[in-house]
């Protein structure tokens, strides 16, 4: 005979597990909010994948921009929302590993508080600089800074990015001395580079393409694992400085954590196939955003080692959470 609590215990379960079933058989039933976490030209894929999605899904599929406090707005919404399918998120690696190590507020857990469903794509990131800057390669520019200490600035999208990150592994590899510019976003960096007031910037090629194709700034390298087909003369900062960890820059899908197993998978098959349509594709290479898809686990251990990554730099650069 059972015992009452057992009873009790399985009964709770039954209750909570049967609504849960029939929503996920009937899944989807009403709109999806797509909230997307990261500013500029991921907007494009973002809403590239919602209008595959409305199609496959029969619903529709609403993309919400909350890439406030670096995305950690976003990201708590999410977190928060019910793990039904009816909430999901396009973030970024900057924008979810980054944060816990930035703000001593920060209470998310990547791992623990979220549903991986498929990594996206990656973003192609570069170093640029002005063409006053009398160098051409990363070899010359670390050459340029050792002969110039303290006298070489660099701006990126704010403290403690992977563009940071990038800088300050330089430095840390090279024993340069160059000066950290933050900024509130990316095209302020490119703003100032063109101006004169700072020599090196760290971007994103959806950022940089108008300006490199005019003249006004220049690409010395990719700041990735390989290079990119579109630029395929320009290095990676590894082919000139051996021993550099380049920093990921993907961007991913996931939902609150302990969504039904039954509704990751449709939405990372949809999202996975959407991605990698011939058109879908192509779009998001012409502006920089390659297509990179994955399996749920492939994404949680690329989120295991980005924290490995950042936590190691973090801790060498000495940047402290505020």
């Amino acid at each position: 005979m059972m015992k009452p609590c057992l009873c009790l215990t399985i009964a709770a379960w039954v209750c909570i597990a049967l609504p849960l079933a029939a929503q996920t058989q009937g899944y989807p039933a009403r709109p999806i909010r797509s909230i997307m976490t990261v500013a500029g030209g991921a907007d494009v894929v973002a809403r590239l994948v919602a209008q595959g999605l409305t199609g496959a899904l029969g619903q529709p599929v609403v993309v919400e921009t909350q890439s406030g406090a670096g995305g950690a707005i976003g990201a708590e919404a999410v977190a928060r929302a019910a793990p039904d399918g009816y909430t999901i998120m396009l973030t970024s690696a900057s924008a979810l590993v980054m944060n816990r190590f930035l703000s001593k507020s920060a209470r998310l857990d990547p791992l623990k508080d979220f549903t991986p469903i498929t990594k996206a794509f990656e973003t192609v990131a570069l170093i640029v600089t002005s063409p006053a800057l009398p160098v051409g390669s990363v070899r010359d520019l670390v050459e340029y800074a050792k002969r110039h200490p303290g006298k070489l600035s660099y701006g990126t999208s704010g403290i403690g990015t992977t563009h940071h990150l990038s800088g300050e592994s330089i430095r840390l590899l090279t024993g340069i001395d160059w000066v950290h510019v933050p900024y509130k976003g990316g095209p302020p960096v490119i703003t100032d580079l063109i101006g004169g007031e700072i020599q090196v910037g760290f971007s994103i090629l959806a950022t940089a393409a108008p300006f490199l194709a005019s003249g006004k700034i220049r690409v010395i390298a990719v700041n990735g694992a390989k290079r990119y087909h579109v630029i395929p003369n320009v290095p990676v900062v590894a082919e000139e400085l051996p021993g550099y960890e380049a920093p990921s820059t993907w961007g991913g899908y996931f939902g609150p954590a302990a969504m039904p197993q039954s509704i990751v998978d449709r939405l990372h098959d949809e999202i996975v196939r959407i991605l990698n349509s011939p058109e879908v594709r192509a779009k998001a290479e012409d502006i920089g955003f390659p297509v990179a898809t994955s399996t749920p686990e492939e994404l949680s251990a690329i989120i295991r080692r980005d924290i490995e990554y950042t936590a190691r730099i973090v801790k060498a650069v000495g940047i402290r959470p505020e």
